[in-house]
């Protein structure tokens, strides 16, 4: 069962308490309900299907933040094997907004970045909501180098509102940290993977996202700035305006596929990620080795030259000479 529902899922509600009451019920019983599981199962999917399909930006968005979406730590639990979780930047500290370790990835070691938002509230306190501070970055891209030294793959998991954006942060070389992993994230001589999970933010997601492919969770956003703060800029209201900021940011997974920011959608179970988290962690799973695959057979100046041109294409635009 679903713990927490948005607004626009409240239909879903008895529904799925009817289909799981009904479940409990006749477990073990010699008396069978099939029938009546199957209409209401039927039923429901539908349902979902209808309310799911026609999402708007803020919906989506909303579900790329539901707080029963699947962490970063959950994908590493259940994707990789034998996980150690490395930490510090060798100058300031450690961020555990940044999980980041080495794993085993269906037999090959890779080298793990992850923003971490927090599963409960006492975890999202301790991991500042997935904010990272720019000894984050600095641990992230220390641990960057080192793959590349050892020649190990690396996997990146965005799940982010943003660079943390408080007084010591700043202080400490915000903008430095992010920009230097922009620069040299772009040199790495070794195979880049970055899924969008949930909620890629601005600079903030983009500091562990340039990679030689960039997957996104179908039910994920990725923008330069929240719909809220967008919206607070331009229409200088932050609640009323963020349905229109979300259309107009582009910042659905169908959007960026078609500007050419992304490489894949990942499908998500129907209703969202948060639904069937093992499910899709085995989809995620199989899409992962595919690219893997598929990188790892590229010579590292080839590897290098396809990044190099992939993010020079970006933002690209036709001038029709209409002014």
């Amino acid at each position: 069962m679903v713990r927490h529902y948005l607004e626009f899922e409240k239909p879903l509600v008895e529904l799925e308490k009817e289909v799981e009451n009904l479940k409990r019920f006749s477990k073990g019983r010699q008396t069978h309900f099939d029938n009546q599981l199957g209409y209401l199962e039927e039923k429901l999917h539908r349902l979902q299907k209808e309310i799911f399909s026609n999402l708007t930006g803020w919906q989506i968005t909303q579900l790329a933040r539901h707080i029963d979406r699947p962490k970063a730590s959950h994908y590493i639990q259940w994707m990789l094997d034998h996980f150690i979780e490395l930490h510090g930047d060798r100058s300031y500290g450690d961020d555990p907004a940044i999980l980041a370790g080495m794993a085993k990835f269906n037999g090959r070691v890779v080298t793990v970045i992850a923003h971490q938002k927090g599963a409960d509230a006492k975890e999202m306190a301790y991991r500042n909501f997935g904010m990272p501070h720019p000894e984050g970055y600095r641990k992230a891209l220390r641990l960057m180098k080192m793959a590349e030294n050892f020649g190990k793959p690396i996997l990146t998991m965005i799940d982010t509102p943003g660079a943390f954006p408080g007084v010591g942060a700043e202080e400490r070389g915000q903008a430095e940290a992010i920009a230097r992993n922009l620069k040299m994230m772009v040199m790495l001589r070794t195979p880049i993977l970055t899924v969008v999970i949930g909620e890629g933010g601005s600079g903030g997601a983009l500091a562990i996202g340039v990679g030689d492919r960039i997957l996104m969770l179908e039910h994920s956003i990725y923008s330069v700035i929240s719909p809220e703060g967008c919206a607070a800029i331009l229409w200088k209201d932050g609640e009323k305006g963020r349905e229109v900021a979300a259309e107009s940011l582009k910042l659905r997974a169908t959007d960026l596929y078609r500007l050419k920011v992304i490489d894949e959608i990942v499908k998500e179970p129907l209703g969202g990620a948060h639904r069937d988290p093992r499910g899709m962690s085995e989809v995620l799973k199989e899409v992962i080795e595919r690219h893997l695959r598929e990188l790892e057979k590229m010579n590292t100046e080839e590897l290098l030259a396809l990044r190099y041109e992939k993010f020079r294409k970006m933002g690209t635009f036709v001038d029709d000479g209409r002014g």
